[in-house]
């Protein structure tokens, strides 16, 4: 099987590069323009792999992305380049609809001109597996879930954005019969993500020393999907979903924001005691809440482990404690990305929609 892979650089993206390139025989076309957030160290032994090859094509570029996918002729195209943080889209939302937003229309007209032109056999196998997040639902209160019938409520400038691009990709399959998969997952982490979210932030911010930022009070929660259980997810859901079937993807692990970070300051106080730092835990410092801050994400995954059978391998304790341990490990990385690219500013604060410049007070987490 030939795969093309929209955003394999970025965090998701990588680790199903590495997913399928350790447990398939598929052959991976990772289309990706190599944005800020982009870490082609992420593929780790993938990146020289026989069965990877990357186009560096921006995919708002119709014809440079119809070119490729005429060359490499995949048999699904699995889609997740996107502008993902929030706090960005609300200093600078016009990047947000020209990437999620254009760049999908774009992505499907491409697909949808192959998939049409395919023999009989290539076109009913074909698959457009589109793959979003739960922040398109909005926000719940203290009760419930979100499930695959909830209605769209986005709120966030980056909410919007992929709503919209989720109504697109059934639109394509409803009026074309394109054969369209959505998957919308909720908040992940793992090793090779951004400094910029609120895990890694925390966790490099406490190796440091340095203060660590929460919303208002650290009320607001997540369910919290480790980024290897989603790539497993996403592959079965290539393999077994039925076109036009959407699929919510969770870790079963909801935390409040705050208790995230008092947990990743405990595991750090165990494993790198640092006298001239104290406890870790009082270093955290409540900071003004984001501008409609969502109060807490929450899937029902009843769906997709009835229908495909999976549920996620590693529970929070686990996962964050092996997150904590691959920063530890990994230095070489993250640190020119801290001297360089990302800071630790705080993002999100935008006085001037039309320019960019933003409030860079200090602190901020997601």
């Amino acid at each position: 099987m030939k795969l093309l892979i929209t955003g394999g650089f970025g965090f998701i993206g990588s680790a199903l590069v590495r997913f399928l390139l350790r447990t398939t025989d598929a052959h991976i076309v990772n289309v990706d323009k190599l944005t800020y957030a982009a870490s082609p160290e992420a593929l780790e032994d993938a990146l020289g792999h026989p069965r990877h090859v990357h186009e560096k094509v921006d995919i708002v570029d119709g014809p440079a992305v119809s070119a490729v996918i005429a060359r490499h002729r995949p048999d699904a195209i699995m889609h997740l380049a996107a502008e993902s943080h929030v706090d960005r889209s609300i200093d600078k939302p016009a990047a947000f609809i020209e990437t999620n937003i254009v760049g999908t229309y774009t992505m499907l007209e491409a697909a949808r001109g192959y998939w049409q032109a395919l023999d009989a056999d290539r076109k009913r196998h074909f698959r457009f597996h589109h793959i979003s997040t739960d922040e398109v639902f909005g926000s719940l209160g203290e009760d419930g879930r979100f499930d695959e019938e909830t209605a769209y409520h986005p709120n966030s400038p980056y909410a919007a954005s992929k709503a919209s691009s989720d109504h697109l990709a059934r639109a394509w399959h409803h009026t074309f019969g394109l054969p369209v998969l959505v998957t919308n997952c909720t908040n992940n982490y793992g090793p090779w993500q951004f400094p910029e979210k609120l895990i890694p932030l925390i966790i490099l911010n406490a190796l440091e020393g340095k203060e660590l930022p929460v919303y208002g009070e650290g009320r607001n929660v997540r369910d919290w999907l480790f980024v290897e259980d989603h790539a497993e997810a996403l592959w079965l859901c290539l393999n077994r979903a039925e076109p036009g079937s959407t699929y919510g993807i969770g870790g079963n692990a909801e935390r409040r924001n705050l208790e995230v970070v008092e947990t990743i300051c405990d595991i750090i106080d165990g494993i790198t005691p640092d006298q001239s730092i104290g406890a870790r835990r009082k270093l955290i410092r409540f900071v003004p809440d984001r501008p409609g801050h969502d109060f807490r994400y929450a899937m029902d995954i009843a769906r997709i482990g009835r229908d495909l059978g999976w549920k996620p391998r590693l529970d929070f304790k686990a996962g964050i404690e092996k997150t904590v341990r691959w920063y530890l490990d990994h230095r070489a990385w993250w640190e020119p990305i801290r001297s360089a690219r990302y800071a630790g500013e705080r993002l999100g604060l935008s006085t001037d929609s039309k320019t960019g410049d933003t409030n860079t007070a200090k602190g901020g987490a997601r």
